[in-house]
C-alpha cells in the first residue's frame, strides 16, 4: 500500500494568522496519525511564514511514524535535518520567495551540489528524496547522484487530468518505470487531490508515498480531518 505523508504546513498557517497556539501544530500530527497516516510531511521556510523551526524541533519528539523534512538545502535546512535526523528530508529546488513548491531539480544542471548533499544524508542515516519533474533523463541522473528516492512533481498531472487522464499521467508512468528500473522509490506530490488521486496510484502501482498537505485541510473544512484521511487512504488502496 502507499503511504499517506500528510503535509501539515497549513495548519500553521492557519495559527500564525492569528498568533498564539491555535490550531496546535503538533496536537494537529498527533491526531494526523491516530487517523491512519503513515507519515508527517513539514516544509519549513527561511521566513517561517507556516512551520517554524521551532515546530520542527517539537514535531520530531512526538511523530512515530515516518517524518519528512522538505525544502530547499542551505546552510539553515541541513543543520535542522542533522539536529532532527527525520526518516526522510526532501530536496526542493524553492527559492525563498515562492509562495509554493513551482518546479523540480534539474538534476543535470545541479548534480554536483545535489551529490554532496545527498552523500552528507546517507552519512546522518536520514533516507533522500528529490522533488524532480517526469523527465527521463532527470531522473537517471538522479539514480547516478545517489539519491534513494524521487518525487514527482504532480502539478501538471492535476492540470491536465480534469481534460484527459490518460495524457496527463503518461509522462508519469514513464517516469516511474524508470525510476524503478534504477533502483528508486518513488513519491510523489503537489495537487493530489480526492478527484484525482485513485487514477494515479492505479496507474503507478509501485507508488511508495504521496504527500499531501493543502487539498486534506481543504477537504478537512467540510468533511472533518478524521473522516478525509480515511477518505484518502481508501484511494490508495
Amino acid at each position: 500500500m502507499t503511504k499517506l505523508s500528510v503535509n501539515i504546513n497549513k495548519f500553521a498557517t492557519l495559527r500564525n494568522a492569528r498568533g498564539g497556539n491555535n490550531p496546535n501544530v503538533v496536537k494537529a500530527a498527533i491526531d494526523c496519525e491516530s487517523y491512519g497516516a503513515q507519515g508527517i510531511t513539514v516544509h519549513p521556510r527561511p521566513d517561517e511564514r507556516h512551520i517554524t523551526y521551532r515546530d520542527v524541533l517539537d514535531l520530531k519528539e512526538v511523530v512515530t511514524t515516518e517524518f519528512n523534512i522538505e525544502g530547499y538545502p542551505d546552510e539553515r535546512y541541513l543543520k535542522l535535518v542533522e539536529k532532527v535526523k527525520p526518516t526522510q528530508a526532501t530536496l526542493v529546488p524553492d527559492a525563498p520567495d515562492v509562495i509554493t513548491s513551482n518546479a523540480g531539480w534539474d538534476t543535470v544542471k545541479h548534480q554536483k551540489q545535489l551529490e554532496e548533499i545527498i552523500g552528507h544524508l546517507n552519512s546522518l542515516g536520514v533516507r533522500s528524496s528529490i522533488f524532480i519533474d517526469p523527465v527521463v533523463h532527470r531522473i537517471e541522473k538522479a539514480a547516478e547522484i545517489g539519491c534513494d528516492r524521487i518525487e514527482l512533481y504532480t502539478e501538471q498531472y492535476a492540470i491536465q487530468y480534469a481534460k484527459d487522464a490518460d495524457n496527463a499521467i503518461a509522462d508519469y508512468v514513464l517516469a516511474a518505470d524508470k525510476a524503478r528500473e534504477l533502483g528508486l522509490g518513488i513519491n510523489a506530490g503537489h495537487d493530489l487531490s480526492l478527484d484525482n488521486l485513485q487514477f494515479f496510484k492505479n496507474s503507478i502501482p509501485s507508488l511508495d508515498e504521496v504527500s499531501i498537505g493543502h487539498a486534506i485541510i481543504c477537504d478537512a473544512i467540510y468533511l472533518g480531518l478524521e473522516n478525509t484521511i480515511q477518505l484518502y487512504l481508501r484511494q490508495l488502496k
